[in-house]
């Protein structure tokens, strides 16, 4: 399991809109082979930022499965003209201690 984190800078004003069509927008992430589960976390310092957490089964599963995939075109018309700047994503592997 992987784990995608993406810091998103909602341009201010739009918070509320953002959030309806990110739920809007959720059940073509949920859809895709390979997710596990996804969270959405709005901080508290900043309101206009939000925290994205997605698990993979795969790295493959994001990068070449989800953002190959037609879907992901779907979710960039949804969501990506609310990000200023656009966001920085990263993938993480669990560290067993």
């Amino acid at each position: 399991m992987i784990l995608e984190s993406a810091m998103l800078y909602v341009t201010k004003g739009n918070e509320s809109a953002f959030e309806q069509d990110f739920a809007k927008a959720s059940t073509i992430i949920s859809s895709m082979t390979g997710y596990i589960h996804h969270e959405l976390y709005k901080c508290m310092e900043a309101d206009h930022q939000y925290l994205l957490l997605v698990q993979w089964e795969t790295l493959e599963d994001h990068t070449i499965g989800f953002r190959g995939s037609k879907e992901y075109q779907q979710w960039k018309e949804i969501l990506h003209h609310y990000y200023d700047p656009f966001p920085k994503v990263e993938h993480f592997v669990k560290v067993s201690l």
